[in-house]
């Protein structure tokens, strides 16, 4: 049974061509937008959505968004833009488990171990297991992309608040992220 698994999950993540997640990025707003730009974090954000490949590299990005649009939100207006995410057929994206399970995009399956850090001392006990640990295991690298670029240009992972007004710094995270490509 779990040679089968092995084998399928193969398959499976053979197509896979990429990772989409979000991440927030400190936002200076009008006063009176303050409410809708501060999600999780207690201040003003924006939901960057992103797509990288698993060499680190974007390949998207819609940046703009606020801090308190849910990735999936996000998700569902770039898949409806005139410049839209594309997913050429019988390929996928990995995504966690904050967006639905839908055709392009692989979820990890609910109520299972799924981050990194909870196989450190079990490894995986089941075929649903074995799953999420290598999502999990690949989807890692968009945490690290991001990682790596709010590191690389502090302009983005400083942890004050920008002094520029917030076209502009949806700019400067497009700029930030072509620049990382290079």
């Amino acid at each position: 049974m779990l040679l089968c698994l092995k084998i399928l999950l193969r398959i499976i993540l053979s197509n896979c061509i990429g990772a989409i997640d979000g991440s927030h990025f400190r936002v200076k707003v009008a006063k009176e937008d303050t409410r809708r730009y501060r999600g999780r974090k207690e201040f003003p954000t924006q939901n960057v959505l992103a797509v990288f490949t698993f060499d680190l590299k974007f390949t998207y990005v819609l940046a703009g968004w606020e801090g308190s649009a849910s990735d999936l939100r996000v998700l569902n207006n770039a898949l409806i833009r005139q410049d839209k995410i594309f997913v050429p057929q019988e390929k996928y994206y990995l995504v966690d488990g904050g967006f639905m399970l839908k055709s392009g995009f692989l979820t990890p399956f609910r109520s299972t171990r799924y981050h990194l850090k909870e196989y450190s001392t079990r490894q995986p006990e089941s075929p649903r297991e074995v799953y999420n640990h290598r999502h999990s295991s690949l989807r890692n690298a968009i945490e690290r992309a991001f990682g790596v670029l709010k590191k690389r240009f502090p302009i983005l992972g400083s942890g004050t608040e920008p002094h520029y007004p917030t076209e502009t710094q949806k700019d400067i995270i497009y700029a930030c992220t072509i620049l990382h490509n290079f």
